[in-house]
């Protein structure tokens, strides 16, 4: 994920993926383009300079690139200097989203993005969007995620379960190269996100599904039902979690959640944007950064996170698993290349 599509105004939008300057911007069209943020010159970005209709203007010197990354004019010669094409890189926008990919253009294929389609708005439902930069490495965003029993510790200002994790089961599933690692927690109290709709002395059951795709595209459904009524006699509050790498130390983290009720009140969105921001700001993102930064070092020497011989304590067998298929996904990937 390069970004929401709302981030990508008149001005497009600088960001560091990969460890790429990349400059996303839209055409007179409205699609999306892509391409590295550096000048060939004297290497000036070129989301500091300004736009000729789809052409990109360098604000340093004037060159100007074409969307294919072609240098057409050069303000000091008829001559276009050898060397001046820019990489740039496929993009396609899906759900409110812009993904990027950043290998051969050629071998993009859109039907591997994962399915987020209940993000966009609709007459029967509101998402509220956000973004975080993370001083961690990617993956152990993703061990958070894939590991909720965190929500037990690390948000009680927030998302508390009052122990219901306690009560719950865990399941590690994967289906092709999507991993699934779920919490079913059945005739319990009402958890926090259900005390506005039960009573307190209600039993329920309560679920969460987290959905896994590699890198780091994760869905979760928050759901809660009478209890033994099954699932469709409740409701569910699906949530976006998605981890891009902007280097191998720091990570962009998009998140959102939609909501099915209250579409028109302001307030609530104030609201959700305000938790959800405790929630990752305050109360994850400190904690993995400090958990990060006690290995970093040792990690910048050659090691990687086996070689720290990490606990396992069952509960974490999503994360474990993720990184293990993720793993596999890039050896294979190296051999195709090789």
């Amino acid at each position: 994920m390069a970004g929401w599509s709302g981030e990508i105004g008149a001005s497009g939008l600088a960001r560091r993926l990969l460890g790429k300057p990349v400059f996303l911007y839209r055409l007179e069209d409205g699609r999306p383009a892509a391409l590295l943020d550096r000048c060939p010159h004297r290497f000036a970005p070129l989301s500091r300079g300004s736009r000729d209709g789809d052409r990109v203007v360098c604000g340093y010197h004037g060159l100007t690139f074409a969307p294919d990354g072609q240098c057409v004019h050069n303000p000091f010669a008829q001559r276009i200097p050898a060397g001046s094409r820019i990489p740039t890189f496929a993009v396609a926008e899906r759900d409110g989203i812009v993904w990027l990919w950043c290998g051969d253009a050629a071998e993009a294929d859109p039907a591997l993005i994962p399915d987020f389609g209940f993000i966009p708005d609709t007459p029967a439902s509101r998402t509220v969007r956000g973004y975080t930069l993370m001083q961690a490495n990617y993956e152990y965003g993703t061990d958070n995620l894939l590991d909720l029993s965190h929500i037990e510790f690390v948000h009680k200002g927030t998302f508390a379960g009052q122990g219901v994790i306690f009560a719950g089961q865990h399941s590690v599933r994967q289906d092709g190269d999507t991993l699934h690692s779920d919490w079913w927690m059945p005739g319990i109290a009402p958890p926090s996100v259900a005390q506005a709709h039960f009573p307190p002395d209600a039993k329920v059951d309560h679920w969460l599904d987290m959905r896994w795709n590699a890198p780091a595209s994760m869905r979760l459904t928050v759901g809660v039902s009478p209890h033994g009524a099954g699932r469709d006699a409740g409701f569910e509050v699906p949530q976006a979690h998605i981890l891009s790498p902007a280097d191998a130390h720091t990570t962009h983290y998009f998140w959102s959640s939609t909501r099915y009720d209250n579409l028109g009140d302001p307030n609530v969105d104030a609201a959700l944007l305000a938790l959800f921001g405790e929630a990752f700001d305050q109360e994850d993102k400190p904690m993995i950064e400090a958990a990060y930064a006690n290995v970093r070092d040792n990690l910048e020497r050659g090691g990687d996170f086996w070689k720290e011989k990490p606990l396992s304590l069952g509960i974490d067998q999503g994360g474990t698993r993720a990184r293990r298929l993720l793993e596999s996904l890039i050896a294979k990937e190296a051999l195709a290349g090789g």
